[in-house]
């Protein structure tokens, strides 16, 4: 069967050599929980499980086994008073905070960035190669969402924005230390060339196909749909539930966050909210459910991924990395963003038999496997430490330098 057009069917060949001699620090934003950016590091500290790990802050027992073994090394902003409630509120001081990174005796540094991570100190001659999950998304593409919160609040409002156009700088500017950079999808490496104009490979995600596995006789023809997701803004988990609620379909919603009660005022009584669930109670609704409704513009999408490698349909907004993956094979994508166009997908769906292919969706799964990555990943480190290639990068505008300058002290 063909593959999707950006997502390989089948591991690439192996790498010769298993890690050893290379030495590598590794960079990540902040270590606070278990998300999909930290599923890939966790692929990076199994690897290199000597190296050192740099971190703005680290909160210790949230993290998997092979991260909280690891050498982790943190920002002066781990001493900050009520830092993990807050840490998020912080972010004008996060670049002054990275400069404490100065990793020193290593043949590469790896960054794994969403926010500050890629603004490491790179030793002289040593290459950089960062894993961008998307350049800052509160400086870029999350701005007006970001803004938002000061709405009523003229001055603070645009006392935020000013903050925002030195973070944009800065983000662009510090993009000049990366040698490589790698994008968890297209959409990703679009805005990568939009925002840094610089260019880069495309490695996705890990999904870990060893766990999340199909159980045929899980599957039934009236189960409820799912949704699984922090309860945030822009995740649109509004639109999941005002279009079940209207129509009387039965809709599981597993996840935690500040949504939560405005998600659960607009819910009918065919909605029910399970909050967070161990991976095993996910797998097991993943296996079940009637499909799963996505109808958030995601980077990449770990979470239809993982519902993929149990072999469950999934119903998506055409939009973002998820439509690197999902097609009419294995599921729905829908074009008009609301609970409408969720409605109506979801109609056409369950007009259509409601079946897709289960054994394409687990082929296409396999295709992200954690082996997959790691190879992949450790095929370009190799690259870089044999030749020492640090790639040219553009030289910026002279506001953009005066921004990161003012941001960096």
């Amino acid at each position: 069967m063909e593959a999707g057009p950006h997502v390989q069917i089948g591991p690439p060949p192996a790498v010769d050599r298993r890690p050893g001699p290379v030495r590598v620090a590794l960079v990540h934003d902040w270590l606070t929980g278990m998300r999909g950016g930290e599923k890939c590091l966790e692929v990076l500290c199994r690897a290199f499980p000597a190296s050192p790990l740099f971190t703005l802050i680290h909160r210790r027992g949230e993290m998997s086994p092979p991260i909280e073994a690891m050498d982790v090394r943190t920002s002066p902003l781990q001493r900050f008073p009520g830092i993990f409630e807050h840490y998020r509120h912080l972010l004008p001081l996060m670049p002054m905070a990275a400069r404490s990174w100065r990793p020193a005796g290593v043949d590469v540094v790896v960054s794994l960035s969403h926010c500050v991570a890629k603004a490491v100190r790179v030793p002289r001659g040593v290459p950089h190669l960062c894993y961008c999950f998307t350049p800052m998304r509160y400086a870029w593409d999350g701005r007006s969402a970001y803004l938002d919160a000061w709405a009523g609040k003229p001055v603070r409002r645009s006392l935020a924005g000013a903050t925002l156009d030195r973070l944009r700088d800065w983000d662009r500017d510090t993009a000049r230390g990366v040698s490589q950079f790698v994008a968890i999808s297209e959409t990703v490496r679009r805005r990568i060339a939009r925002c840094y104009g610089r260019d880069s490979r495309v490695i996705p995600p890990p999904v870990d196909t060893n766990f999340y596995t199909p159980d045929p006789a899980a599957r039934r023809d009236d189960a409820p749909y799912l949704c699984v997701s922090a309860l945030v803004p822009y995740k649109k988990l509004e639109h999941a539930v005002s279009a079940c609620s209207a129509s009387g379909r039965e809709l599981v919603v597993i996840g935690s966050g500040p949504e939560r009660p405005r998600l659960e005022r607009i819910a009918g009584p065919t909605v029910r909210f399970l909050g967070w669930q161990p991976d095993e109670v996910i797998r097991d609704h993943y296996r079940g459910c009637r499909a799963l409704l996505f109808p958030g513009d995601e980077d990449f999408g770990i979470v239809p991924a993982e519902a993929m490698a149990c072999g469950a349909p999934v119903i998506a907004l055409n939009r973002g990395g998820v439509a690197e993956t999902v097609d009419d094979r294995v599921g729905l994508l829908y074009d008009e963003p609301g609970p409408e166009g969720l409605l109506r997908a979801i109609e056409a769906f369950e007009a259509g038999g409601g079946v897709r292919d289960g054994e394409l969706a687990r082929k296409k799964a396999e295709a992200l496997a954690p082996e997959v990555f790691r190879d992949r990943m450790l095929r370009l480190i190799d690259e870089l430490v044999e030749g020492r290639a640090v790639l040219p990068t553009p030289r910026l505008p002279g506001r953009a330098r005066l921004g990161a300058r003012r941001l960096a002290g």
